[in-house]
């Protein structure tokens, strides 16, 4: 028997808290990419180490957030925590081999396709290993098709949010390049959802409130959602924004020189741009 699912238990208002939460991961951890360039030695790793997790935070934290709308009229629905955990541990790790690929090569097309493309594959990772723990009194079945799509959209939607992030510049575009990527996360999320299709075992009795996905998923959710929002302090209290500043990597400190890949000018480049300025300086009355 094929169970009754229904994946808006409460309307609109998990699919916009899911994704405000997968723009915010993905806010947090493009700027800690777009932050690590400027950067180098371990202040570099400590803010890709801090993009990684609050992009894979913010992907794991939609995916559940959105699921505690999901349920299955004929029988309760509940998580494995084990494989939750897992599915957060996955994003973490492929999101933040993308966003370090990212933050070492820069704007590079290969860096940016092989980034975008290690985020999305960990943003579907994610979701269906999260999937494989959801528990109920059946099957879970999947349309091939959607899922492959599912793949698709979340592969190209965030890679074109991380070339946003690190190849222009401005608010606006910082902007447009989280709300990317909670495009690619509940994009990828909802249309693999509508894959699912449940085969029950046999037909019990509705679930009550207690056994309802959103009682079984809030201690869950609890850490890393509060992970995000400190995060969010941390890169919002960064010296640098604070400040104002506005230089991007590509963007040369000495006047005349061209700007290596992290803004900072070779012994070289230093030693040329002296001499020039030397040049330039006006010559007594002896021509010296």
């Amino acid at each position: 028997m094929q169970g009754t699912v229904d994946g808006f238990s409460y309307g609109m208002a998990t699919p916009v808290a899911a994704y405000l939460l997968a723009c915010l991961g993905g806010a947090l951890g493009l700027r800690c990419a777009r932050r690590s360039i400027r950067d180098s030695g371990r202040s570099r790793i400590v803010w890709l180490a801090l993009g990684s997790a609050a992009v894979g935070t913010g992907v794991w934290t939609m995916h559940f957030v959105a699921m505690t709308g999901f349920s299955v009229a004929e029988t309760p629905v509940s998580h494995d925590a084990p494989t939750a955990f897992a599915s957060l541990a996955v994003a973490v790790v492929m999101t933040g081999i993308g966003v370090f690929i990212v933050g070492y090569r820069g704007a590079a097309p290969m860096a940016l396709v092989t980034g975008g493309t290690l985020t999305g594959l960990g943003m579907a990772s994610t979701h269906y290993l999260g999937m494989a723990g959801l528990r109920l009194q059946g099957a879970v079945e999947y349309d091939t098709p959607l899922v492959a799509a599912s793949v698709l959209i979340a592969v190209v939607a965030a890679t074109a949010a991380v070339w946003t992030a690190v190849s222009t510049h401005g608010l606006l575009t910082g902007i447009a390049a989280s709300l990317g990527m909670g495009v690619a996360v509940s994009g990828m999320h909802y249309v693999g959802m509508a894959a699912v299709t449940v085969r029950l075992d046999s037909v019990t009795a509705p679930p009550d409130a207690a056994d309802s996905p959103a009682a079984h998923l809030a201690p869950l959710l609890a850490g890393p959602v509060l992970f995000l929002l400190l995060a969010a302090v941390v890169v919002l209290f960064d010296p640098r924004l604070v400040a104002g500043e506005a230089r991007g990597p590509e963007e040369s400190p000495l006047p005349g020189i061209p700007a290596q890949r992290t803004g900072r000018p070779t012994r070289r480049q230093a030693a040329w741009a002296l001499e020039s300025a030397r040049q330039d300086l006006p010559r007594g009355p002896g021509g010296s």
